[in-house]
């Protein structure tokens, strides 16, 4: 399935830095003794370089038995500075990122908390989840151990090259000739490891959306013998994401291959003259092993250094994704007024609204009045947008034009939090967490309830009958979305949480749909009993559930086209008595 995500913009590597250093604001202190302790470690190497000099013309070959006491033990002060120094580095750098990855992944959960439910229809959950389990892990090894790198290996090429200037400056120039053209491969490369990293990050979120797919899916994958075509589905992602991996791999080996190979030339082309100078009495001893050993230590740090192109584009194309996530807009509540409880009513006037791509209107110019403390029930085919007005009356969607108000003030005119924190919703998709059957009703602002409350809540839902019986009770965990329980028992969980809320309006989209016939008695005694005094939103497929509606609102095609009470509608000998007739037959049958 292909991403409708928008195009993701170049992020160059300073404006990373400019979005990760506010996250550590807080940390600078220990950001500078990271950059301090890693500056000096890196220091000891030319300083090691340079004691060689002395050790080789004055020790071995002065004899100079003053030199051979001090310099052994300059050097174990050297080793002992870089190792407390590297610790320190390692400690803080490890702290850092840390920090910066438990921070970025708050503030991408907190994002996906915030989205408008248009955002999820429009994007795979699992590139969502990837951005959060991986790409903020890129990011940070990206911005440490690109700093690590620069500073660390930075301060030793620097060091290093300082003192070959020094000993002789006539052969450095050859390897100062040499650098202009690896920086051409490296930004060659730079371009090509970017482009397949975006590519990665894609193919890594379709693999994490087939693995989630098929584990919730796991009875019908079963059921319907899907297994081959979900292996077929996992197996073309993992092929992508190895296809990229290897290319990876492939493009920074040759970077770092070339660029070994330019500076091994340098190396052999500066050691023949070396040798040539040592001949001619230009160069000590101490001098050509100072030299020697100074240009085989400048091998890592630049290897590090080329290889740094790889680390930096996935970086940055991680944060490219991230960061693209984290400037999505969240809800829209711009909304002052508080409702506190439906006094009058709801009233939709010309409302009209369709999803994106859609060919027609969901709902299409619709106008109702549901007045306060009394039961609308909404019936229709499949698709007339019934979920479709239940979901907008939550603000889960937005009218395209029209107005909704809730005694007489525009939904968007009302806090949103005000707005659900008055309304109780059950809808045909059962959502359960991983949890107890007390935490899963007693969810979110309702875990404030006592035990008690949630223990009367489930007796109205007819749900205390299985819950006594479980081993636990109410502590009874219930596994992933509730996959230990039957199907009418986790729709009677769901109920008792809608009951334990004791919302003034109330959202029943087909509620009762996964019953069996003696629990959708039980439950819907429960609910008339419920429906009392509040305002009620049914959305039922069985008519018979809702024959004692105040309301009945037949619609088709985003319209209401037949309302009034049960009694009347049949008089009516419309669409609503069609309905009620073939269902009627179609029990009679069953």
């Amino acid at each position: 399935m292909a991403s409708n995500s928008k195009p993701e913009s170049t992020l160059s590597g300073w404006e990373l830095y400019k979005r990760i250093f506010p996250y550590l604001r807080h940390y600078w202190l220990l950001f500078v003794v990271s950059l301090v302790a890693m500056a000096i470690a890196a220091a000891t190497e030319p300083a090691f370089v340079a004691l060689l000099k002395p050790l080789i013309d004055e020790g071995f070959v002065g004899k100079n038995a003053e030199a051979m006491q001090w310099i052994p033990f300059a050097i174990i002060g050297l080793f002992v500075l870089r190792g407390v120094t590297s610790f320190i580095n390692e400690y803080a750098t490890s702290l850092l990122a840390g920090t910066l990855v438990k921070k970025m992944r708050e503030e991408l959960f907190d994002k996906l908390l915030d989205l408008p439910m248009a955002y999820y229809a429009d994007h795979q959950s699992g590139r969502m989840i990837s951005r959060i389990t991986n790409d903020v892990t890129q990011i940070s090894n990206a911005g440490f151990n690109i700093i690590t790198v620069t500073v660390k290996d930075g301060v030793t090429i620097l060091g290093l090259l300082g003192w070959l200037v020094y000993t002789d400056w006539q052969l450095t120039l050859i390897m100062f000739v040499l650098l202009p053209t690896v920086a051409v491969c490296v930004r060659f490369v730079s371009k090509r490891l970017r482009k397949l990293s975006r590519k990665n990050q894609q193919y890594m979120g379709e693999m994490t959306q087939a693995l989630s797919e098929s584990v919730h899916a796991a009875k019908v994958v079963k059921v319907y013998g899907g297994q081959a075509q979900e292996r077929v589905r996992f197996g073309r992602t993992i092929t992508e994401v190895l296809n990229t991996k290897v290319k990876q791999s492939i493009t920074s080996s040759l970077n770092t291959g070339i660029t070994q190979l330019i500076i091994a030339v340098a190396l052999s082309i500066i050691l023949y003259f070396a040798a040539e100078r040592a001949r001619s009495n230009a160069f000590t001893a101490g001098d050509f092993l100072s030299y020697l050993s100074a240009m085989l230590m400048l091998f890592a740090p630049f290897k590090r250094i080329t290889n740094m192109s790889q680390t930096l584009q996935l970086g940055l194309a991680a944060a490219e994704s991230v960061f693209a996530f984290l400037d999505e807009k969240g809800e829209l509540n711009q909304g002052t007024k508080t409702l506190t409880g439906l006094n009058q009513g709801i009233a939709l006037r010309d409302v009209v609204f369709r999803y994106t791509g859609a060919e027609r209107n969901a709902i299409n110019g619709l106008n109702l009045d549901i007045q306060a403390g009394k039961v609308v029930a909404l019936v229709g085919a499949s698709g007339c947008g019934k979920t479709t007005l239940a979901n907008m009356l939550s603000r889960f969607l937005i009218a395209d034009s029209g107005r909704i108000e809730f005694d007489g003030v525009e939904i968007n005119d009302l806090d949103l939090r005000s707005l659900r924190s008055q309304i109780a919703l059950v809808s045909q998709d059962v959502v359960l967490f991983n949890g107890s059957i007390l935490e899963n009703i007693a969810y979110g602002e309702l875990a404030t309830h006592s035990r008690e409350a949630v223990e009367k809540a489930a007796k109205m839902a007819n749900a205390w009958q299985f819950i006594e019986k479980l081993p636990q009770g109410l502590d009874t965990l219930i596994g992933e979305n509730g996959t230990k329980l039957s199907g009418g028992q986790r729709q009677r969980i769901a109920i008792a949480r809608a009951l334990l809320k004791n919302a003034p309006i109330l959202i029943l989209d087909e509620a009762t749909s996964a019953l069996d016939n003696e629990s959708e008695r039980l439950v819907q005694a429960a609910l008339e009993q419920l429906m009392q005094a509040r305002t009620t939103i049914v959305i039922a497929h069985r008519l018979s559930t809702i024959e004692q509606a105040d309301l009945i609102v037949v619609m088709d095609h985003g319209e209401v086209v037949e309302q009034g009470t049960h009694s009347e509608l049949l008089q009516q000998q419309g669409r609503y008595a069609h309905l009620h007739s073939a269902q009627l037959i179609h029990h009679k049958q069953t």
